[in-house]
């Protein structure tokens, strides 16, 4: 039987934190959106209907805020990282993890919808 390739995704995460290249995005900070998407096997959780068998997105939701806020970063692409090797080394069933952050409030002299960016991570070995 080969693993299955199943999802456990967050859209829309709301974080305030303190990340950008101009001053006042370190100082005052702003709201991002993130989504999260964590490819992990969960036929056992499918089978044996127990939270312990799967990747709980609660504490998942708990451990990308604390790794998204917990530093102040120039560039998102760093802070999407921290929370992606976060849930990677919180969560070893998790095989692989994408991480969109949206910037709606970016110092862009332009009218836009969304800006971000989007990461993916895979689990070594």
């Amino acid at each position: 039987m080969t693993a299955a390739h199943d999802t456990v995704f967050i859209t829309g995460l709301a974080v305030h934190a303190y990340h950008g290249v101009m001053e006042h995005e370190r100082t005052v900070g702003q709201t991002f959106h993130l989504d999260l998407t964590l490819s992990a096997d969960l036929s056992e959780a499918s089978r044996t209907d127990k939270h312990s068998t799967t990747v709980s997105y609660d504490q998942v939701v708990e451990c990308a805020t604390r790794a998204f806020a917990e530093k102040r970063c120039r560039l998102i692409e760093a802070a999407a990282a921290a929370v992606a090797d976060a849930v990677l080394a919180q969560f070893p069933r998790v095989v692989d993890i994408r991480i969109t952050v949206h910037k709606p409030h970016a110092p862009i002299p332009a009218t836009f919808t969304d800006v971000g960016v989007s990461i993916l991570r895979k689990r070594n070995g």
